[in-house]
């Protein structure tokens, strides 16, 4: 791990002026009913709004506006739930790169969806029995593709660091933030923009209670492995974080919290009712975690990064009306 060279918030700077032309630059929005409930001042940085419904896009552009002639006529390849499929389809679609994405069986249909319609070659893999990690790296290596993870690669994590990048240029210090956690591009990310924009900040990354790795990898110092996890955030179903990831984590995180199902759907409820905002899952972990800690936040000014709104509206039809 130490041989690895890990990317600073330079490196998300350069970020942000190579996305500039193609990532939206996304809303900051707050809620009078959330801050009177807090007794604060909360920000939501809202990727719901990011081109293809989630942040993962910035770090796809990121990684593939950087590849060589050679790696652009070959094609990327990657694996994904969801959203950094879509992310990756869709930014090689605006460059003209083959694109194939190795999804779950079970992943939403309206990413599956939505990847095929921006060009996508989805491969499916079953994901409680077989390895789509080994499945990527086979594939590109008969093929010749370039392999671009969803979170442990360093264009990719500071491309992810733009978001928080943008919120705290907007909002100024904040003293904490509250970011989702699955494999933890987003995290590592927004960790390197933060500690450099707001040193004082503390950094909380959230997961299902169910799939707790970030937690117990953070608190032992050891990357834990764990089996998929049974949620409904499926943007946070992994089973470890990533050798670039962690290493920031590690240095940067103060706190890795839990958040049962249940929470997520109340979130995902009051984004719908009160703010008016689809938001996915994975997307309402940090306010969710929020939430359960607002006592002792009261009188702070807190941000919360809102990660996606990729739902399909069937299920999120049945999260709402509690028929899960």
């Amino acid at each position: 791990m130490s041989d690895l060279h890990l990317p600073t918030f330079d490196d998300v700077v350069a970020a942000a002026e190579r996305i500039a032309g193609y990532a939206n630059k996304t809303p900051v929005m707050t809620s009078r009913t959330v801050n009177a409930a807090f007794g604060a001042d909360v920000f939501f940085k809202c990727e719901n709004f990011q081109r293809m419904g989630a942040f993962k896009f910035r770090g796809a552009m990121n990684a593939l506006l950087q590849f060589s002639d050679e790696q652009k006529a070959a094609g990327v390849v990657t694996f994904s739930s969801g959203n950094h499929a879509q992310a990756i389809a869709l930014a090689a679609k605006l460059l003209g790169i083959p694109a194939t994405i190795i999804m779950p069986h079970d992943a939403p249909a309206a990413k599956v969806a939505a990847t095929r319609g921006y060009g996508g070659n989805v491969v499916e893999y079953h994901r409680y029995t077989e390895d789509r990690e080994q499945i990527g790296r086979d594939l590109a290596k008969r093929q010749g593709l370039t392999l671009i993870p969803p979170y442990d690669h360093p264009h990719v994590i500071a491309g992810q660091g733009t978001a928080a990048k943008e919120l705290l240029e907007e909002t100024g210090e904040l003293d904490a933030l509250f970011v989702c956690l699955g494999g933890g591009g987003l995290l590592s990310g927004s960790a390197l923009s933060t500690r450099r924009l707001s040193p004082a900040c503390k950094i909380y990354g959230v997961e299902p209670l169910a799939g707790n790795d970030g937690q117990q990898s953070l608190r032992s110092g050891n990357i834990v492995h764990i089996d998929t996890p049974k949620t409904i955030a499926d943007g946070a179903q992994t089973q470890h974080l990533g050798n670039y990831t962690f290493p920031i984590i590690r240095r940067h995180v103060d706190d890795i919290l839990t958040v049962t199902d249940d929470d997520l759907i109340d979130a995902m409820r009051f984004f719908a009712e009160r703010m008016k905002m689809v938001v996915e899952p994975t997307g309402c972990l940090g306010f969710a975690a929020a939430r359960n800690l607002r006592e002792s936040l009261r009188g702070k000014r807190i941000g919360i990064i809102i990660s996606g709104g990729n739902v399909d509206i069937s299920r999120y039809s049945a999260f709402l009306a509690g028929h899960v």
